[in-house]
């Protein structure tokens, strides 16, 4: 792929860094780079929002809000199949601008886009199934009325590791009920965000229903709006320790939250499991994105009888991964986000190693330009070490002996987190029965891969709060209403 193919048409990088998008209008800026994760170098730079920026952005809102909310669900729903089909029909371009900004390779961009499009998709129709309930009384004395109502004007903050989806995933069920909203994209990848703008305008969403800000100072912008009395959800993405601070903001308003936090997924292969179908699996569930994910398995626990061959396995299969820049076609492992986190993930790997652990592949930052950081697999990792119990956020995979379902129950547990877990083995009931144990918000079983548009979303423990997604994705954004009826 050449620089020219790179950055052509929707894919240019410059094409959607012209402004802030409060109340239907661009507005120029700049002072935010975003850099090529894969080369290190400025790709466009986004304006920096201030708190007066937010501020109107909120003003936006309220302007929009009443219009919106009085919309027709029918009409709703037209507009996000609208924006459904223009995010397909730029698929590949937003795909390469994904791998220009983020780093993911091709592949992942591709899949990212296709699911980030059906969060839009899948809300045009629950748009119009927003549910109601009618019931008696036990006593007798009246009648029960259930109505749900949107929730008010939301403020969405969303991580760089998935630009696309992790936006639609919280402006799909946002329109769908009624809300206007602000969103807050991660500044290393906000090109994406406001390239999915650009498509909303064109799919019909009206001036102040969606507005996009960047900023430099997101603590600030953050608490200015959620101090203001007529914000009245905040939906967040990202890092648990954040995500403490904003639920603290947040409660000096009383402002509902939900929160999709961070994750340390534990993978589990017991004696009795396809071995061919969990290096499958482990491969799905590891390198998705680089490792550069929530629901990223962060721990293998592989029973004694098959751990040899699982290593052997994975082994091969992750130093047969061609690391390269995002945007090359023939890459499979993309750069990271920053050089800060090939640093981090640096560190826990030498811990590991200078604890005991052996690098079967990997295991040193890779030189040169560019954020890289092979694909490396551990083994006979200390169950305490640091890479055992925080995020590693890459392509790494510390693998872990047991010996009985009961002490993987108890080593799967042994984390803050319960976002992700996944168990692989021929006998359903033990996998039903290994699934309850874990403390966890989602189970993938015999699969990689568990997120879907039409499921819920989110965790346990200090994973989070809320669902996304589903049928009760639209819930988080909506407030119940009860009538106390006498016929």
């Amino acid at each position: 792929m050449t620089l020219h193919t790179k950055i052509s048409g929707f894919a240019d990088p410059s094409l959607h860094a012209h402004g802030l998008y409060i109340g239907g209008r661009w507005e120029k800026g700049s002072g935010i780079p975003v850099f090529d994760p894969s080369t290190g170098n400025v790709l466009a730079e986004v304006p920096d929002a201030t708190v007066d920026d937010a501020m109107r952005a909120v003003d936006a809102a309220e302007a929009a809000a009443q219009t919106w909310r009085a919309t027709p669900a029918r009409q709703r729903s037209e507009v996000l199949r609208n924006w459904f089909a223009l995010m397909s029909d730029h698929a590949e371009e937003l795909a390469v601008l994904i791998a220009l900004e983020n780093g993911k390779a091709l592949p992942d961009a591709r899949g990212e886009v296709a699911y980030a499009a059906e969060f839009f998709r899948w809300y045009a129709e629950e748009a119009t199934r927003i549910p109601g309930e009618f019931r008696h009384t036990p006593s007798g004395s009246h009648n029960i009325l259930v109505d749900h109502e949107p929730i008010g004007i939301s403020v969405l903050i969303t991580p760089w590791n998935f630009p696309a989806a992790m936006a639609t995933r919280k402006i799909g069920p946002a329109l769908a009920a009624g809300c206007t909203v602000i969103l807050k994209p991660a500044s290393e990848t906000p090109l994406t965000a406001y390239a999915m703008a650009r498509l909303g305008e064109q799919a019909g969403v009206p001036a102040g229903v969606v507005n996009v800000l960047t900023t430099k100072d997101p603590g600030a912008v953050t608490n200015a709006m959620l101090a203001d009395p007529r914000i009245r959800k905040l939906s967040f993405t990202g890092s648990t320790g954040v995500g403490r601070l904003l639920l603290a903001e947040a409660a000096k308003s009383v402002v509902s939250c939900s929160m999709e936090l961070g994750g340390n997924a534990p993978f589990v292969v017991f004696d009795d499991a396809d071995l061919d179908a969990a290096l499958d699996g482990a491969m799905i569930a590891k390198m998705r994105n680089a490792g550069e994910a929530c629901t990223a398995a962060n721990r293998f626990y592989v029973q004694s009888g098959i751990h040899d061959a699982f290593v052997e396995g994975l082994t091969k299969r992750m130093a047969a991964l061609t690391i390269g820049a995002g945007y090359d076609p023939a890459t499979q492992c993309g750069p990271m986000i920053t050089k800060k986190a090939v640093q981090k993930i640096d560190h826990l790997v030498s811990e590991a190693i200078k604890h005991g652990a052996r690098a079967t592949t990997g295991g040193t930052p890779l030189p040169g330009n560019g954020y890289f950081y092979p694909p490396t697999v551990l083994e006979n990792a200390p169950v305490d070490a640091a890479i055992a119990h925080e995020e590693i956020f890459g392509p790494v995979a510390p693998v872990y002996r047991f010996e009985t379902e009961e002490q993987a129950i108890e080593l799967a547990n042994n984390t803050e987190y319960g976002l992700a877990a996944y168990v692989y083995t021929r006998d359903l009931k033990r996998a039903m029965r290994v699934g309850k144990g874990i403390e966890t918000g989602m189970l993938g079983i015999n699969r990689g891969l568990m997120s879907d548009p039409a499921a819920p979303f989110g965790g346990v423990k200090q994973s989070g709060l809320g669902r996304e997604g589903g049928v009760t994705g639209i819930l988080e954004f909506m407030e119940a209403k009860y009538y106390a009826v006498e016929f």
